[in-house]
C-alpha cells in the first residue's frame, strides 16, 4: 500500500498535544515525497522527504514558537503512522496519525 495521503497526526510536545495534518505527496520516483504539515501553529513544508518501503523521513523549519528545524521519521501501518519528531534540545517527541479517507 502507498504511503500516500492525508493523516491527521498528533505530537506529544512539552507544551501539550500538537494536533496537525501531514500531507504525504510521493514523487515520481517513488523514493521522495513533499507535503506539508499544518496545525494550530501555521504551516510548515517537507524538505528532503525520502520514502524507504513504508518508512517515510523528513525534515521541517518551525518558526514558531521558535526557529528550529524539526527531524521526523515514521512509518505507515496499513492506514497508521507513528514515528518520532526530533526538535533538537528538546529531544524525540511521539508522532502517530491516521490517514484520512
Amino acid at each position: 500500500m502507498s504511503v500516500a495521503g492525508t493523516y491527521d497526526t498528533v505530537v506529544k510536545s512539552p507544551m501539550g498535544d500538537q494536533k496537525g495534518t501531514l500531507t504525504v505527496v510521493p514523487g515520481d520516483d517513488g523514493n521522495t515525497f513533499t507535503g506539508s504539515m499544518a496545525g494550530g501553529m501555521g504551516s510548515m513544508d517537507v524538505k528532503d522527504g525520502t520514502i524507504n518501503g513504508n518508512a517515510l523521513s523528513w525534515k521541517m523549519d518551525m518558526t514558531v514558537p521558535m526557529p528550529m528545524t524539526l527531524n521526523c521519521n515514521a512509518t505507515v501501518d496499513g492506514d497508521q503512522l507513528t514515528g518520532t519528531v526530533n526538535a533538537g534540545a528538546f529531544g524525540d517527541m511521539p508522532i502517530t496519525g491516521e490517514r484520512q479517507g
